[in-house]
């Protein structure tokens, strides 16, 4: 089943991708796409919905789409071949960092440079979307606290990540800095998580295409090492890493400017597209 938030933001409303694809409304059957909605017993009775039964859809634009996102975690270095082009050795222990809530933005929303950014940089991502309290979860029981997966841009200020001290959440949590979406494709329907091509391209250049394949601590696994420090929560989401081809990997390094086009997208969860525009007061 493929999940949709869509219309104005703040104003979202539940919806359905049917199997031509188009959008089906759901608000006659639950209030959004989020919370308890996300536990498997309240997705069983979407998926029993006939999408024939609910009314087509004209989308202008998609939300984020998962709502109410109470933590927004994220994990470093956690593909093989992007921590080499960056110089760096795979952590021993997954690197665990935050982009903050107020960055969440619809999938095909304008990306914002942050005033006096210099490096804006991307990261096409698997996104986890919990949808069942974990806290304390063995790796073995750790999927069936995943509702489902999604395509999370980690745009990244890599001068505040880097050259700023302190944590990397400072290049990290900028306002805009986390398209997400456009579909919540719930667990059922991803046969290997592990096993998904992925890509990203700038102005119709290609810097990222890779697999998912390449992570070194898998969706199940990553779920039972966060659950260890902190409880997830229905709707949480963890960002899982990003293959080679970002930004400061290039030679020289290339950074976003105003007026760049990113598309992205994950095999079987669908596609973004975002505007970069500058900073304004």
């Amino acid at each position: 089943m493929k999940l949709v938030r869509y219309g104005a933001p703040g104003a979202e409303k539940p919806g359905m991708v049917d199997a031509q694809g188009q959008v089906r409304d759901l608000s006659a059957h639950v209030a959004d796409i989020a919370g308890a909605t996300l536990g498997d017993a309240e997705l069983a009775r979407l998926a029993a919905i006939d999408p024939a039964t609910l009314p087509v859809v004209e989308v202008e634009r998609y939300g984020p789409c998962v709502g109410a996102v109470g933590k927004f975690l994220c994990i470093g270095l956690n593909y093989s071949d992007h921590a080499a082009e960056t110089g760096a050795t795979v952590p021993t222990e997954p690197v665990i960092f935050t982009k903050a809530t107020s960055a969440i933005i619809g999938p095909d929303d304008n990306v914002e440079i942050p005033k006096g950014s210099t490096k804006t940089d991307w990261e096409v991502e698997l996104g986890i979307v919990i949808g069942t309290e974990a806290r304390y979860v063995d790796e073995a029981d750790a999927e069936r606290h995943i509702a489902g997966y999604c395509v999370i841009n980690d745009v990244s200020e890599r001068a505040f990540q880097l050259e700023r001290q302190g944590t990397w959440d400072k290049g990290k949590g900028c306002d805009t800095f986390g398209p997400i979406g456009p579909w919540l494709v719930t667990r059922d329907e991803v046969a290997d998580p592990t096993a998904l091509g992925m890509w990203l391209e700038v102005n119709g250049h290609r810097y990222q295409d890779g697999s998912t394949s390449t992570m070194v601590y898998k969706p199940a696994f990553l779920v039972s090492y966060v659950s260890q420090f902190m409880s997830l929560q229905p709707g949480d989401v963890i960002s899982t890493g990003t293959p080679p081809g970002v930004g400061m990997g290039q030679k020289p390094p290339v950074f976003l400017k105003a007026g760049d086009v990113m598309e992205l997208g994950i095999e079987g969860l669908g596609q973004q597209r975002q505007t970069v525009v500058a900073y304004q007061a």
